[in-house]
């Protein structure tokens, strides 16, 4: 039976080996959607639209300058470079249903919030009587924004992983262990900007990056590959730890709600053109399931233009309603990114008629563990118990999280004498 389901799991081959690819794609043949010669003025309207409509910072009048002094001189390798650096910026294509919802999402109701107005304990203060979490004197070795999970909560974050895999496994999804530690064209490549102010990536001396999500290590598994048409789709999954260089001061966004560093199951697909949007609603729908097994009262927003960031097509956020917060918080995200990573990564497949085309990219949040835990216990709360939802009760073994034995105070010193 295992080798059975070995088989069916089991990976495409890759068409071409990873270095005559990359031969290829140095000398440009599969970089056509960059090619200058093929570059215009109705295109480059039409990005300044998709731009302004995106609220995008990108140089519009740099690549109308770059492109004249190309058709001077063709041999200016350091005006190529730059025009194709700023290319390589612009944001993918919007979904033409996002054109007239301006600046605001078009929400759907998924779970309706019963309780709204009546009284709840907030995380923090929950964590607190029961022992299960600290997130204050760390500064001396941590940093801020760092926590422990202890006990019970530390359980129930396993719980939640372990839970989220046994959805995805259902799903017919393939697990991978996935490296923290990428070079940066990776993650420039999924549409993350690693240098400037508003850049969310830490990097290394080394000049590598930490991953800000396992989507890509997961897109730079299939980076310069080619593969067959009846291979399609794939879906993979990963559990890893997430950095984020950003957080923020906000009341509502205090305690773990926005951090350093985390953890996350993570969905992603390499399909077709012509799969990648029912692709999404799969892992939309799969979301959905996941979190209404958990009690929570939950919302669907369909993301306008200026949320898409730079990579997605279309994109779906779920939120889910924080009753000791009286606020609704992000739990999960959706993004179809269409070729826009395929195009950077170079990832074709080849068509049943021996065509290459792009892959298209799906990536999604199956289970993001900070926020969840917030609204988790803030949702099953009866009493002063804390309810576990049915679906975690076999990874627990208790139907109630009870409070933790408190661990030993701690008195920091600024210096520790070595004992002689």
């Amino acid at each position: 039976m295992i080798c059975c389901e070995m088989k069916l799991m089991s990976f495409p081959s890759k068409v071409f080996s990873q270095s005559s690819v990359r031969k290829i794609f140095i000398n440009g043949r599969q970089l056509n959607e960059f090619d200058t010669n093929s570059i215009n003025e109705h295109d480059l309207q039409r990005a300044e639209k998709n731009i302004l409509l995106r609220k995008c910072e990108n140089n519009i009048p740099l690549i109308r300058n770059l492109l004249k002094r190309l058709e001077l001189s063709k041999t200016k390798i350091e005006d190529a470079n730059e025009l194709k650096k700023e290319l390589l910026k612009l944001p993918n294509d919007t979904h033409p249903r996002l054109l007239t919802y301006e600046n605001r999402p078009k929400e759907t109701l998924l779970c309706e919030p019963s309780k709204i107005g009546t009284e709840f304990v907030e995380f923090s203060e929950i964590c607190k009587y029961n022992n299960m979490l600290r997130t204050t004197q760390l500064g001396n070795y941590t940093g801020s924004k760092s926590y422990y999970l202890f006990g019970k909560l530390a359980e129930l974050e396993q719980a939640l992983i372990r839970y989220a895999l046994s959805i995805l496994k259902q799903k017919q999804f393939r697990l991978l262990t996935v490296p923290d530690i990428l070079p940066k064209h990776i993650i420039e490549g999924c549409g993350m900007p690693t240098d400037g102010e508003r850049s969310q990536v830490y990097k290394l001396e080394s000049g590598d990056c930490l991953s800000g999500t396992s989507e890509m290590a997961l897109a730079g598994y299939f980076s310069n590959t080619i593969l067959k048409e009846n291979e399609l789709p794939i879906k993979v999954a990963a559990v890893s730890r997430c950095y984020r260089a950003e957080t923020s001061s906000l009341q509502e966004e205090k305690g773990i709600y926005r951090v350093h560093q985390f953890t996350k199951v993570e969905m992603f697909s390499v399909c077709s053109e012509l799969e990648s949007h029912e692709m999404l609603e799969h892992f939309k729908d799969i979301e959905i399931e996941i979190f209404k097994n958990l009690n929570l009262h939950l919302r669907l927003l369909d993301m306008p233009p200026e949320e898409l960031g730079a990579s997605a097509y279309e994109k779906y956020d779920i939120e889910a309603w924080m009753p000791g917060r009286q606020m609704w918080g992000e739990i999960s995200s959706c993004s179809n990114c269409t070729d826009y990573q395929a195009k950077r990564l170079n990832i074709k497949y080849i068509t049943n008629d021996d065509q290459n085309k792009w892959v298209n990219t799906i990536n999604g949040t199956a289970t993001a563990i900070p926020r969840l835990l917030i609204a988790l216990l803030e949702s099953n709360q009866k009493g002063n118990k804390l309810l576990v939802p049915d679906v975690l009760k076999d990874y627990l073994n208790t139907s109630i999280l009870m409070k933790e034995k408190s661990f030993p105070e701690l008195k920091f010193v600024k210096n520790i004498k070595s004992m002689e």
